[in-house]
């Protein structure tokens, strides 16, 4: 499995490493950083190349990365898998995934990087304690872990930047590209074959010792670097904690192959993140409270109960506004805010992907699950919004309040509204039980 350093080798200081960009293929950007200095080919100095990747792995520890191996760049053992999952349409509306290029690249990394020999994958711990009350407590706002604090491929691909320097500075004409979640790579497959976990059946690389609460990282390198064994065991046994778990039934368990299936379409991550539009009417109650991302199915893990532990990086401590917000407060927040506003409230936060009325169509099925009459006065708000994704999202909410109050506003709002999808929500939302 991925490497624990325990000891420092010696390594060779200072040069200089040129940072660039390269197309990851993807929603999100992938970071390439480049290391040439004047010899054409790379050539390991005064050293053998296990202690070189011993040293790397020092150092990448050095950075901060709780685990780290190396794993051939070689094509992906799941492409058929992919395809096929791609095939299936449980991608949903994320298009970048099923891009011809983006497929192609999957496959085999040499299509991103022809010159690519070895990876190095690397693990970023993010786990952080719900505070008090959270998730129970339903009228509170649930964010998913790993974006409480500052975005990751920020705090991440920095730390794989200056690893990439530091092996320019000690060999002499390497060459690299640094990912961070982004780039068309397969980066769990890279981390199991690294030996940094085994697939579970949430689709997490879960490693024994560590549970699943990580970022991956990835460097290739144009260096043939010596392997580390893949993580061959599954160790999830006949445990179906995670599958029992996800109210919405986006986990499918395991294919003929072993390989775990997730139907994005049904996960509340993708609902509440990647999907753009209006929220299908038959998942909304099974989100809960949870406005950006979840957890459930890494809570539940046995691994994750029995092994994970509080991120010490400074850059994941979570902001009070993603501490459990009240989504009252929180939905009144966002109501004050334009575009601009949003975005400088989330500046350097994961939570920006989904813009103002994505997170503000959330918070609205939140308050309908809760159900309070307190929730009324602010659902009338969200109800004028000029989103007709928010306010559909309202009128949703008021129906599932279902009170004399929130049938006031829903009949005001149909006299003024325009906009087919909210006409229609709001009708559906008068015949609700104790609205009508």
């Amino acid at each position: 499995m991925g490497s624990f350093i325990r000891s420092a080798p010696p390594w060779v200081p200072s040069s200089s490493c040129a940072r660039g960009r390269a197309d990851g293929g993807s929603s999100g950007r992938a970071a390439a950083t480049r290391c040439r200095t004047p010899r054409a080919n790379a050539e390991v100095m005064n050293e053998t190349r296990r202690e070189l990747a011993d040293a790397l792995k020092w150092r990448a520890r050095e950075e901060g990365f709780s685990l780290v191996g190396i794993t051939p760049a070689e094509p992906s053992e799941h492409s058929g898998f992919y395809r096929s999952w791609i095939d299936a349409g449980r991608h949903g509306e994320m298009a970048y995934l099923a891009r011809p290029d983006a497929v192609r690249r999957r496959a085999d990394l040499a299509e991103t990087m022809a010159e690519a020999r070895s990876c190095l994958v690397v693990a970023h711990e993010y786990a952080v304690p719900d505070p008090p009350g959270v998730p129970n407590d339903p009228s509170r706002a649930v964010v998913a872990r790993y974006a409480r604090g500052d975005d990751y491929h920020e705090v991440v691909l920095p730390k794989l930047e200056r690893l990439l320097a530091w092996l320019g500075e000690r060999v002499e004409g390497v060459r690299g590209r640094a990912y961070v979640d982004t780039g068309p790579i397969l980066e769990r497959e890279l981390g199991r074959r690294a030996g940094l976990g085994w697939f579970g059946k949430n689709t997490m690389l879960i490693h024994p010792g560590r549970g699943s609460y990580f970022f991956l990282g990835v460097l290739l390198l144009d260096l043939d670097l010596p392997a580390d064994e893949p993580f061959m065991e599954d160790r999830c046994g006949s445990c179906r904690a995670c599958l029992d778990a996800c109210p919405t039934g986006a986990l499918l368990g395991r294919d003929a192959d072993g390989a775990p299936v997730m139907d994005a379409r049904r996960c509340i991550s993708y609902l509440t993140i990647e999907m753009r539009g209006s929220i299908p009417i038959d998942l909304r109650p099974a989100i809960g409270n949870r406005v950006f991302g979840c957890d459930i199915c890494q809570e539940v893990c046995p691994w994750n109960e029995r092994f994970a532990r509080p991120t010490d990086e400074p850059g994941y401590t979570p902001r009070d506004a993603l501490q459990g917000p009240s989504l009252v407060a929180l939905a009144e927040r966002l109501l004050a805010l334009d575009e601009e506003g949003f975005r400088t409230l989330f500046r350097a936060s994961p939570v920006r992907r989904t813009k103002r009325a994505g997170l503000l169509r959330n918070v609205c099925v939140a308050l309908g699950n809760w159900g309070a009459d307190d929730a009324v006065p602010t659902l009338g708000r969200a109800l004028a919004d000029a989103s007709p994704l928010v306010r559909a999202h309202a009128a949703w909410a008021l129906g599932r309040v279902g009170n004399h109050q929130a049938a006031a506003v829903l009949a005001g709002r149909l006299t003024l509204e325009t906009d087919t999808e909210v006409m229609g929500e709001v009708r559906a939302a008068l015949t609700q039980p104790g609205v009508s």
